[in-house]
């Protein structure tokens, strides 16, 4: 069950995440859902420590933790669209 709420939340981040970023158009659903959960991984190895909380995949799902993990995809995006564009946006 805690894998399907990561799977739900992480596309649900990543949704938001690629409408910030402005790449909502190249992404479909499934990239949405990678985004949200590597993410969150990236939260849990960068972002959690300098603010507290846990990752989504921990199985945390408070607002510190949903706030680290779209904070994780919007930097993931960050770095994407830094190698292929040559601008963070």
């Amino acid at each position: 069950m805690t894998l399907l709420l990561v799977l739900l939340v992480g596309g649900v981040l990543g949704w938001l995440a690629s409408i910030v970023m402005r790449t909502d158009a190249q992404q479909g659903v499934f990239l949405n859902i990678v985004v949200g959960v590597v993410g969150a991984l990236i939260a849990g190895l960068i972002i959690t420590p300098l603010i507290g909380g846990a990752p989504i995949t921990s199985g945390a799902f408070d607002i510190m933790s949903l706030f680290a993990s779209f904070l994780g995809a919007v930097v993931l995006l960050a770095i994407v669209n830094l190698f292929r564009r040559g601008s963070v946006r």
